[in-house]
């Protein structure tokens, strides 16, 4: 995926910001902090998972997903969000 497509969905990048900040978390919890509606999460959290930024944990009935941390991706995009954040929360 290139970094365009990464950020070029506000809802894509609102599930991804949303689980780099909790570590995991169920389609349920992701629709109800991030507004979006579920099939809206539920098509980012599949492409997300289709190209490895986001791994699917099943647990009986119950789906967790998560930012796949051991992708070298990752680590730089939380690093970027960090420090946009840091810059844009302080203006």
């Amino acid at each position: 995926m290139d970094i365009e497509v990464l950020f070029e969905s506000k809802g894509r990048f609102r599930v991804l910001r949303f689980l780099l900040q909790e570590g995991q978390a169920n389609i349920s919890r992701i629709v109800r902090e991030t507004g979006l509606p579920h099939r809206l999460v539920k098509k980012h959290l599949e492409e997300l998972s289709k190209q490895g930024i986001v791994k699917e944990r099943k647990y009986g009935r119950l789906r967790l997903f998560e930012v796949n941390l051991e992708d070298p991706r990752i680590s730089a995009t939380k690093n970027l969000i960090e420090e946009l954040e840091k810059i844009w929360g302080d203006a």
